[in-house]
């Protein structure tokens, strides 16, 4: 007997339905509204192979309204993943495979994390921006060995997000064919019928945008939807948005088109009306075999990957080089050469030391690094000549050119940083993208996710404090620097010198984490100590020693470095003798064994001050009891930046007298 699509669609329904319920938690009326949706899409049209996640040339798959994560769990565990019955069970339970939202690296076949709305969508334009340059990158005739689609469900809620603006019109403008977004149309969010406040004409919202609009598809008629997605894929040159109409709760006699079904269990008696409406007579989690067999993809999933190697075998023959590139990279392996060369590179660098403000020695870096790292892909959020993001041999991308390795976000912090994590998790491309770092808070949740997946993304964020003068309060930055080193999983660098950014720049290539870069617009001076790689790579390390039983500790990043050196030599002419600590990057440091934190930070020395150019509560936890910190605790001013600094409190003569304050106060303290 045929299994009719209905059936095939109430499979998922049902295990939503039924998770949600036993965990007395979720949200089952998008996934009882979508399953129509997600049937023809899985079954139909979608290139993927259970058994192995990560075939490179997989479609991929966002569920961007995350929310109705276990939509996305019931299609993996019906097509043949790593997931069971007992797994979909424990849906929001604790260390289970299907959290409350889907999560990247947690559950086998989950592309990206979504949930925080508009996020996914963005993270997919990502995705189909690498698969574009991949595939002029590599394709050669009659090897398409890059040919896949991204395919995105979204919501109201994600196109009501702002992020949402930013990226599809992007996506619009560099013509992401290959990009299929299915608009769940229902009406309805957490607040109820949306007709109150969100009155956008969507169909000309996209247009306008350059993307194929099909509109007012029945998202419950499986015909209708197969023919939009057919529409879709035979449009290479834009990106395509299918307008599908639904009944969120789909089934239910009382909740369906209601705010009621969509973030709460749908409870016992009305889960019963739902199986007699929808002619589900089976128990919860029982999924006929026959159905369960035809869900399963294994068969079709093995023999579609077993068809792309055969084809990657030939294409090996033909272009072995490019083979070994394509494969080192999509595994994310850094090339076996690239140590030596680098430290090559940097010999060089410390031969010719010179002033130089570190956004422009991070230009250098990148400009080395684009010569041995193909898969780099920069940007920049409309500041590339403040950010120095673009090295001369970065060729732009765009619609006429998706080879390129530069990409021109325009004025698109958050969509920036969303879609370099879709650049990320689809692999074969290491983003990197700029902006000043006032700016990271239009940024912070693209970066909050980045660390949450921990994937290698590189934030480089420039103009870093108030040593941009005269652009004043409002682009200077004073509270950034402690809010992203709050970020669990983010390394943060704040570079002082030439040979402080390569190693940061090779630390954030190299770490499987998101870094950040923080560097200054002004010139900032040659550090006296010519330090190894390896102790600029802890985190901290000593620049400046006094000869003699060290008095006190300055410990210092980026442009305070040079503060900090100044006073200690200060001080040593007043007969006290002070030791100057880098630290360039906070996060490294307190990785360090207690034996390397003592060396380099002795307990003994109970006088310490931090100099940083922003809020001091980092650092408290470093300098001890008798220690201090100077940083800033209120907004900036407009003036040049020497001026700033001084009337803010930044300079060598405060540093001195806050010493020889806390010595005194010590030695007091020592005597009573």
């Amino acid at each position: 007997m045929t299994l009719s699509k209905q059936e095939m669609a109430n499979a998922l329904r049902f295990l939503a339905i039924d998770a949600v319920e036993n965990a007395n938690s979720g949200h089952p009326g998008m996934p009882m509204g979508m399953s129509d949706i997600a049937e023809v899409v899985w079954n139909e049209h979608l290139q993927h192979n259970p058994l192995n996640p990560n075939w490179f040339n997989r479609d991929r798959f966002v569920l961007s309204n995350g929310h109705g994560s276990m939509l996305h769990y019931a299609l993996l565990y019906l097509s043949g993943y790593d997931l069971s019955i007992n797994d979909l069970k424990n849906f929001r339970q604790l260390h289970s495979k299907t959290p409350g939202h889907p999560e990247y690296g947690h559950t086998p076949g989950i592309e990206t994390t979504t949930g925080p709305l508009g996020q996914g969508l963005a993270n997919a334009v990502g995705m189909a921006v690498a698969e574009n340059k991949l595939a002029a990158e590599f394709n050669r005739d009659g090897f398409n060995i890059v040919d896949h689609y991204t395919y995105v469900f979204t919501g109201d809620g994600c196109l009501m997000e702002g992020i949402s603006h930013e990226v599809c019109s992007l996506a619009g403008t560099l013509g992401l064919g290959k990009l299929i977004v299915i608009y769940d149309d229902n009406g309805i969010s957490i607040d109820g019928d949306v007709s109150a406040w969100f009155t956008d004409n969507t169909v000309m919202r996209f247009e306008s945008y350059n993307w194929q609009v099909i509109s007012d598809v029945d998202g419950h008629d499986a015909a209708a939807v197969s023919a939009a997605i057919s529409s879709a894929k035979a449009e290479a040159t834009m990106p395509t948005l299918i307008c599908c109409k639904t009944n969120i709760g789909f089934g239910s006699p009382n909740k369906v088109n209601t705010a009621g079904a969509h973030g709460s269990p749908l409870g016992v008696d009305e889960v019963a009306l739902v199986r007699q409406q929808l002619n589900w007579p089976h128990a919860p989690f029982e999924i006929p075999e026959d159905i369960r067999d035809e869900w399963n993809h294994i068969a079709q999933g093995s023999s579609l990957e077993d068809s792309w190697n055969v084809l990657f075998a030939e294409y090996e023959k033909e272009y072995p080089l490019l083979a070994k590139d394509y494969l080192r990279r999509c595994y994310g392996d850094m090339p076996s050469e690239l140590a030596s060369n680098w430290l090559s590179w940097v010999a060089k660098l410390q031969a010719n030391p010179a002033a130089v403000a570190t956004r422009k020695a991070s230009l250098t870096c990148i400009d080395y690094l684009t010569r041995e790292l193909p898969e780099l892909f920069g940007g920049s959020s409309d500041l590339t000549g403040s950010n120095c993001t673009k090295a001369k041999r970065m060729n732009v991308y765009n619609v006429s050119n998706p080879g390129g390795s530069y990409l021109n976000y325009g004025v698109r912090e958050f969509g920036m940083a969303a879609i370099m994590n879709g650049l990320a998790v689809h692999g074969g491309l290491l983003p990197f993208g700029g902006t000043f770092l006032v700016f990271s808070d239009y940024a912070r949740n693209a970066i909050r996710l980045s660390a949450m997946m921990g994937v290698k993304v590189i934030y480089v964020l420039t103009h870093d404090s108030i040593g941009l003068g005269e652009d004043g309060p409002t682009h200077q930055p004073v509270e950034h620097i402690a809010s992203l080193r709050i970020i669990p999983g983010l390394y943060v660098w704040r570079p002082a010198d030439m040979l402080e950014t390569a190693v940061a720049w090779r630390m954030a290539c190299k770490t499987m984490a998101p870094s950040c870069l923080l560097l200054s617009r002004q010139e900032l001076p040659v550090l006296p100590v010519q330090a190894d790689v390896s102790d600029i790579e802890r985190g901290a390390y000593v620049v400046f020693n006094a000869p003699g039983e060290c008095d006190c500790i300055l410990l210092a990043t980026g442009s305070e470095v040079g503060i900090a050196i100044d006073s200690a030599v200060q001080l040593q002419k007043d007969g006290v003798c002070c030791r100057v600590i880098s630290v360039p990057c906070l996060e490294l440091f307190k990785l360090q064994s207690a034996e390397v934190q003592e060396q380099i930070l002795p307990k003994s020395v109970k006088v310490r001050i931090a100099i940083e150019a922003g809020v001091p509560d980092n650092w408290h936890m470093l300098v001890g009891q008798y220690g201090d910190v100077i940083g800033i605790e209120k907004f900036g001013l407009s003036a040049p930046y020497g001026q700033v600094y001084e009337e803010l409190g930044l300079t060598c003569a405060v540093v001195v007298s806050r010493v020889q304050t806390l010595l005194m106060q010590l030695k007091a303290a020592m005597i009573n």
